[in-house]
């Protein structure tokens, strides 16, 4: 049966529910959890039914039954019941699936306001996560920021910090939440902060940030976080979360500005210090004393001292007195800048302020105003530090000795050694080595021997710097002193080097103690030194200028103790040829093929030189000649002569001793001689180049046999077709091959007068010696 239109007047809710059954008698009422699901029955309404209550107002409209609404048809629970019963069914089945059934079977229907309210009265934190979990499934149910916080706190009282963290994860991944509980995150990162969770609250942090920017944190949220990282000494977390507050323009705490400034100032941050510093006091914050010493100490000692001693001062201003570690600082930096007048001015202030310098600030003003040379200042303030009980360290007494020592004051230095040795102090290394190098300087050789002795006897290893004070003396010419020393050296035991004992032999060597040169080479030889061709030719160059017969046997013993080839060379070469079962002129090349010309270029010139300058002075003309000739096919003298075909032929003798030059102008003149008859080639001109040492000496044993070459300032020059006419005459030809005795008689006398006095640079001769001297080579 259809009907058209059907009214039903609900009075009363009872009927309302009865008519509705009697209508529809397969349907079943919906609980309050149950959405209303469409009739079974296959009868179809075509009509609208309009259900009315008791005034007459329209309750639903629609075709079929309408579904039961228990806060129409049933009674009205009031909110407080609502969540009391709510609150009785969790705490009496807590929490799972049968507290879910029962929360399912509510004759009410619930709202979030009755969930937040049921929280309040649960005890149990599983429970009260219990009823939030069910509710979140439910379409009703929108969580509030306070249900939000309130759970966040409880979690917190009960220490439950991984809740906190897996329910703050949920709410930034929950995008349905809206508006976003800012204070309630908030309030999970700090919760989290006082926790100590570090990784975890600013993995917080950085997530709110990130996706919600600076405006979701608050200012005590940040601020507890730098407390946080800044107090277990992460400063760099603290400092990044830092400059977030800066973007938020949200200015830190008392607290946070008394923790971030010192770190700030520690870490080198000094401008951002400085700028954090100025705002806290333009914010009415009054910095702390541990402020005011940070930042003086952190600008003191990065050199900033203008800064430091205005932030000093501003201590002053606000009421501080400084402290003890205050003034030490301010002194330091001081100090360490080299303003000594300034750090004396804090000095002075801090000993009227009624405060006694430390230990270490007492040392390191004296030790800084003895390396600055101020020793007069650095003294008192030793001895008022000795009078206020303070025994100085081996440094101090260190750095005093070195800076007396280093400035000659041998009895200052020494009466702060004795006081050292006297407490029993142990000198550093250094300190002995000063002390040594002044009493050396000083020539105060019996103290030094002293010091040296008991700077042994405390275990240091003496052998250098005995030979270091030995070279004092040796380059100081005080050659008795070096003997003196090095015999004190032998009987203690002291051994020194090669090099020394070398030094020391040519030192005794150009004073003429060729009695103690002799055992130094000896022992220089035993102790497998390198006797050199340097060497040796040093020693011949004394016997060239020795003009003592008794000198000359100590030379020759001593060139005897040499062991060197050229010795053996030598003394070949003054032998007879029956002796040496060889020409003279094979027994030099033979020696000089022995030569390693590309190592001893240098020193087998300087042998050429002597022994050249020797074999004149001994009258060995022909020896000298080969030995000269020998030389020049070695090429030791490659640019000696110059053949420039018909244009000029020349002779270049300066870098020569005298007698090199004399046999090498003599053999070279022969040689363009012979060139010159034999050959018939005459050059324009021909020059000897002498230099202005050996020009007279040239000239003079030239002018024997009247010579063509004209002198001028460092030249001997003649044209080509003189000196053929000069080679024609016999006697030049018996001059140049030395076979006229009277005329050698007359030139060795001329060489005799001539030769220049003993200097480094020249090779000088001296008169022929007698044959005694030969015999005994």
């Amino acid at each position: 049966m259809h009907l058209r239109r059907t009214v039903i007047h609900c009075r009363n809710p009872l009927l309302s529910r009865i008519t509705s059954l009697l209508l529809n008698p397969r349907r079943i009422p919906f609980s309050s959890s149950t959405p209303p699901k469409p009739p079974t029955t296959t009868t179809e309404w075509t009509d609208d039914i309009e259900y009315l209550d008791e005034s007459g107002s329209l309750l639903f409209s629609g075709k079929g039954v309408r579904p039961v609404d228990p806060s129409i048809d049933g009674p009205a629970v009031p909110d407080s019941a609502a969540a009391s019963k709510i609150a009785e069914t969790v705490n009496r089945w807590r929490w799972g699936p049968d507290m879910e059934s029962r929360l399912d079977n509510l004759h009410f229907p619930p709202k979030p306001s009755h969930v937040h309210r049921a929280l309040l009265h649960i005890d149990d934190l599983d429970s009260s996560m219990g009823l939030f979990r069910w509710a979140r499934r439910q379409d009703w149910y929108s969580p509030s920021a306070d249900t939000y916080s309130f759970l966040f706190d409880k979690m917190d009282r009960e220490g439950d910090y991984d809740g906190v963290q897996s329910l703050f994860d949920e709410l930034i991944d929950d995008n349905d939440t809206r508006p976003f509980p800012f204070s309630a995150s908030n309030r999970a990162v700090r919760s989290l902060v006082r926790a100590g969770r570090l990784e975890v609250s600013f993995c917080c942090f950085k997530k709110m940030h990130e996706k919600f920017g600076v405006e979701s944190l608050e200012a005590k949220t940040l601020n507890s976080l730098i407390e946080l990282f800044l107090n277990r000494g992460l400063h760099y977390k603290a400092f990044e979360i830092y400059e977030v507050m800066e973007a938020s323009k949200i200015s830190p705490e008392a607290e946070v500005y008394e923790l971030m400034i010192p770190c700030l100032a520690k870490s080198g941050r000094l401008d951002a210090a400085l700028k954090m510093f100025d705002e806290m006091k333009m914010r009415g914050v009054r910095p702390s004393l541990a402020v005011f010493t940070s930042m003086v100490d952190s600008l003191g000692k990065a050199g900033r001292l203008d800064a430091s001693k205005r932030v000093y001062d501003e201590m002053g201003v606000h009421g501080y007195r400084p402290s003890v570690t205050m003034y030490a600082s301010l002194i330091e930096s001081f100090v360490k800048a080299g303003k000594l007048d300034s750090a004396m001015r804090v000095w002075d202030e801090m000993k009227s302020s009624g405060f006694r310098p430390n230990f270490a600030l007492c040392t390191l003003v004296v030790e800084s105003h003895a390396k600055s040379g101020k020793l007069e200042r650095a003294m008192s303030i030793f001895s008022e530090m000795e009078k206020a009980g303070f025994l100085p360290t081996p440094s101090t007494y260190s750095c005093l000795l070195e800076m007396h020592a280093s400035t000659g004051q041998v009895d200052s230095a020494m009466k702060i050694y004795n006081s050292m040795m006297g407490l029993g102090l142990k000198p550093g290394l250094n300190t002995y080595t000063s002390l040594l190098m002044v009493l050396a300087n000083k020539k105060l050789i019996d103290v030094a021997a002293k010091v040296l002795l008991e700077m042994s006897s405390v275990g240091y290893p003496v052998d250098v710097y005995a030979s270091d004070v030995l070279m004092v003396y040796i380059k100081d010419g005080s050659v008795d002193l070096a003997l003196r020393w090095l015999r004190f050296m032998g009987s203690s035991g002291i051994r020194t080097n090669n090099f020394i004992i070398r030094q020391l032999f040519e030192s005794c060597m150009k004073s003429g103690l060729y009695e103690s040169a002799k055992p130094l080479l000896v022992t220089y030889v035993n102790s497998s030194g390198n006797v050199d061709l340097v060497l040796y030719t040093s020693i011949l160059a004394h016997l060239v200028r020795c003009q003592e017969e008794n000198s000359e046997r100590h030379i020759m013993s001593i060139l005897g103790a040499t062991k060197h080839k050229a010795h053996s060379f030598m003394c070949g070469l003054f032998t007879g040829p029956e002796r040496r079962n060889k020409p003279v002129l094979t027994f030099v090349r033979e020696f000089f093929q022995g030569i390693d010309h590309e190592a001893e270029e240098g020193p087998a010139r300087y042998f050429i030189n002597v022994l050249l300058n020797y074999l004149v002075l001994m009258g060995q003309l022909n020896r000298a000649r080969c030995v000269w000739k020998v030389a020049y096919e070695n090429k030791l003298f490659p640019k000696a002569i110059v053949f420039d075909e018909h244009i000029a032929w020349s002779l270049d003798v300066r870098n020569l001793s005298v007698g090199a030059a004399l046999i090498a102008v003599v053999h070279t003149l022969h040689r363009f001689r012979k060139r010159m008859l034999y050959y018939g080639v005459v050059p324009r001109r021909i020059k000897l180049v002498t230099g202005s040492t050996l020009k007279v000496v040239v000239a003079e044993m030239l002018s024997s046999v009247d010579s063509p070459f004209e002198v001028s300032k460092v030249v001997l020059r003649s044209p080509g077709d003189s000196v053929l006419e000069w080679f024609k005459k016999p006697i030049v030809q018996q001059f140049l091959l030395n076979e006229i005795p009277s005329r050698g008689d007359v030139l060795m006398h001329k060489l005799n007068v001539l030769f220049p006095s003993s200097v480094p640079e020249v090779r000088s001769l001296y008169p022929p010696k007698p044959w005694s001297v030969h015999r005994a080579i």
